[in-house]
């Protein structure tokens, strides 16, 4: 039974995650490692549960009741998707496998086939590597040109550069949305609008994949063309993401993959094509990951979005507050807006060493270069330690990461 939030009440809210309330090593168990990959609900399993249990069959096709119910569950997840995310229709809404899936088919299917050579894609060096690895692999198949968008000492975009990017060969920029590394929020916004003002064709993607989770999304405010994010970052299942694009962008673009279910005809001659989101849902899909993330989105809604982005914020400033009266560590990123992810390393002990500490303690964190390595460069480092908020992350998980590092430093100092 979902409980509607009235005050945030993070012991309630943590009962429903049942990963949370075990120990580790016997302690209470204290995972800082949300962004990563989030814990899951009991909301998110009965779902998941029941849709194999109780009525499991494939969808679309089958005439019979459990294919009829489960259909209509699947299908419910993607409207339920597009309200998430503001989208203006749920048929712009493609299941994928993650984040990762949904760059690399836009990259292939829209980047193939309007970019060649010599034509500019615009990152930033801020990218996780799913944002970085598909554009340099579109780059070795077309000769199209990749820049990037530098990083400040301060942990962010140094947007003032792009005037000098920007040219009339550019073609596509992608930008994430809040780093997973350094917790920044990316002004999206204002991003998009400089790009806009300089050349309105210009298509522009985001990678959401922290932002689905720690704030409010809505894809037409944000004037952005493409935008993707995985479901096991939003409490939900592995195995699901999301690729939101316009319309005429996506029923322009041709099939990422070929096979059963997004076709409209076949003959040993050739194939033609659904629109989308059919056509780039070859294949058996991910049925129950996908109802699984309908519900997870049902939860998140029913706590209440911004009561959990409130809470995620206090909790992120308590914890910058606690971890100052440790010395030694060097953070990264902005002080201010940021998301609750907090990077660090300590000049008296490897990130690494720290973690194994950390996870004697019954601490996790997360170690090593985030899949960002030329952000780690940028830092000149080449791994952190990354403590990363969730909605059941409380208090005592920040005093239990800070009497952990206290006893990392006695025994690595």
């Amino acid at each position: 039974m979902l409980k509607q939030a009235e005050t945030f009440d993070v012991s309630s809210y943590r009962e429903d995650f049942p990963s949370m309330m075990l120990e580790v090593n016997g302690r209470p168990f204290a995972y800082l490692d949300t962004a990563s990959s989030a814990q899951k609900p009991v909301a998110v399993m009965n779902a998941m549960v029941d849709a194999m249990r109780e009525h499991y069959a494939n969808i679309h096709r089958g005439l019979y009741h459990f294919s009829r119910v489960t259909t209509q569950l699947y299908e419910g997840a993607r409207v339920k998707v597009g309200e998430f995310i503001g989208a203006p229709s749920e048929k712009e809404i493609i299941f994928t496998r993650n984040t990762t899936e949904g760059i690399n088919l836009v990259a292939q299917s829209w980047g193939r086939t309007f970019l060649k050579a010599g034509d500019e894609i615009i990152l930033t060096e801020m990218e996780h590597h799913a944002n970085i690895v598909p554009w340099q692999i579109l780059a070795g198949q077309t000769g199209v040109v990749l820049k990037y968008i530098p990083v400040t000492p301060e942990g962010v975009l140094g947007i003032a550069a792009l005037d000098m990017l920007l040219s009339d060969k550019t073609k596509f920029v992608s930008f994430v949305h809040i780093s997973n590394a350094l917790g920044t929020i990316n002004p999206a916004q204002a991003i998009i609008q400089k790009i806009r003002a300089y050349n309105p064709d210009i298509k522009i993607m985001i990678d959401g994949s922290q932002s689905a989770v720690h704030m409010k999304v809505d894809v037409q405010a944000l004037d952005c063309d493409f935008f993707a994010f995985t479901g096991h970052k939003v409490y939900g299942p592995s195995g699901i993401g999301v690729l939101w694009g316009r319309s005429a962008l996506l029923n322009a673009m041709p099939p990422y993959q070929g096979g059963g279910d997004m076709i409209e005809t076949v003959t040993l001659e050739g194939s033609t094509f659904k629109a989308a989101p059919a056509r780039f849902e070859a294949g058996t899909p991910a049925i129950v990951q996908a109802i699984g993330l309908g519900a997870a989105i049902d939860y998140m809604r029913a706590v209440g979005l911004d009561e959990i982005a409130a809470h995620e914020k206090a909790l992120s400033v308590y914890a910058q507050e606690k971890l100052q009266s440790i010395s030694g560590l060097t953070f990264f990123g902005p002080r201010e807006g940021r998301a609750g992810i907090i990077s660090f390393v300590a000049q008296w002990g490897h990130a690494s060493d720290i973690a194994l500490i950390l996870d004697k303690c019954g601490v996790a964190v997360r170690t090593g270069h985030h899949c960002c390595m030329p952000l780690m460069k940028v830092m000149g480092v080449e791994a952190t330690v990354r403590a990363s908020i969730g909605m059941y992350t409380s208090k005592g998980d920040i005093d239990a990461l800070v009497t952990g590092l206290k006893k990392a430093k006695d025994m690595l100092a």
